[in-house]
């Protein structure tokens, strides 16, 4: 006996793989989006032609004309390359205030002030940048000149007083007495002889006059008759300055540090530096620390050894305030370094920034003061 399979017709097929993929969720899926996707294409392909026709309109397109010509000239200076910005000066000098302002051409130093290099006798080969001085060997300092200061806020904040209603006179004062003696000597009778006469001598004193009485006053003295002199009244609301032997700079104390070789400019000790209202600013607030720190080592009851150092690293805002200390370094006794901490917060604040100022320094900024006991 022989057995044959029947092939089953095609539509059956077709009927149960339909059945079979629609049973199937992933399947299912799958023939809907291509489904989707075929009938997306033939309605495209149906409704295209009559949205996108495009029709001709007349005048759309603009007549040709002629291009216009351009003549460009270019010069060997059109490709030059830009000059470079000068650098801002960024180290802080002190300068010295009698010598006369001058802008030097280039700097790395900035100051309260603007000055030029120069020194009294000038060094033939000298190209340093500030004046030749003796001082501290291997030593670094930022002053040329060394002086004595007077507090800058007294002086700011002084008040002239008012004119008197009346002016005050000069009161005459007579020169003093000279010292005036009689003459020595007195007459005496003597002798055998009853008519005769006899006088009895004497040495001569000082300022001997022909005056009947002693006189007392002052030795060496020349007496004019009538002479007077006038001496002007001393009124308490001005008092008159103290006066002065040695005129000293109106600069801090200074540890000069030993520079060898100068510069060939002729003129008073000066050092290369361009004013900016930062350094008028620190100018400012170092004079003020200084005055400050002299006072407390006035009231220090006991003295760092000398050559000690403290240096002090703090933080200032653009309001010149000292909002932090953040590093004291110190060789000196705990009095002394506190003395210097304070000669710093003591006056702060200093002061509000300037716009310029805010532009390079931002709104805070870390400062170091190296204070020196000598």
């Amino acid at each position: 006996m022989s057995q044959t399979i029947a092939t089953p017709p095609a539509t059956n097929v077709l009927r149960r793989w339909g059945l079979r993929v629609w049973n199937d969720p992933q399947s299912r899926s799958t023939a809907i989006g291509i489904a989707g996707v075929l009938l997306i294409h033939v309605f495209l392909a149906v409704v295209s032609p009559y949205v996108l026709r495009m029709e001709h309109v007349p005048g759309a397109v603009r007549p040709h004309s002629p291009g216009k010509e351009y003549n460009i000239e270019l010069t060997p200076e059109s490709f030059a390359k830009a000059p470079e910005k000068q650098p801002d000066p960024f180290k802080f000098v002190e300068t010295n205030p009698e010598a006369p302002e001058n802008t030097p051409d280039k700097t790395a130093n900035f100051a309260a002030r603007n000055q030029q290099a120069a020194q009294e006798k000038p060094d033939p080969d000298g190209k340093n940048d500030r004046a030749a001085t003796e001082g501290k060997k291997d030593f670094e300092s930022n002053q040329i000149v060394s002086g004595r200061l007077v507090d800058p806020v007294e002086r700011l904040e002084a008040v002239q007083p008012p004119a008197p209603e009346t002016p005050v006179a000069e009161t005459p004062v007579a020169p003093p007495k000279a010292e005036q003696n009689p003459l020595a000597g007195t007459e005496k009778v003597e002798g055998d002889n009853k008519d005769g006469l006899g006088t009895n001598i004497a040495k001569r004193l000082d300022n001997a006059q022909p005056v009947p009485e002693k006189v007392e006053g002052a030795r060496d003295v020349k007496d004019f008759a009538g002479a007077t002199s006038m001496a002007p009244a001393i009124d308490p609301r001005r008092p008159r300055p103290r006066p002065q032997i040695v005129q000293q700079q109106q600069v801090r104390p200074a540890i000069l540090a030993d520079n060898k070789f100068g510069t060939k400019n002729v003129g008073l000790t000066g050092i290369d530096a361009k004013w900016s209202n930062y350094g008028a600013y620190l100018q400012r607030m170092v004079d003020t620390v200084q005055i400050q720190w002299e006072r407390l080592i006035l009231q220090m009851s006991a003295m760092p050894a000398g050559g000690s150092t403290v240096a002090v690293k703090f933080i200032m805002n653009d309001e010149g305030k000292i909002t932090n200390i953040t590093h004291v370094d110190t060789s000196a006794n705990e009095t002394a370094s506190r003395a210097c901490v304070s000669a710093i917060t003591d006056r702060s604040p200093y002061g509000p920034w300037t716009d310029d100022m805010k532009a390079v320094l931002g709104t805070q900024q870390e400062m170091t003061f190296t204070f020196y006991y000598q």
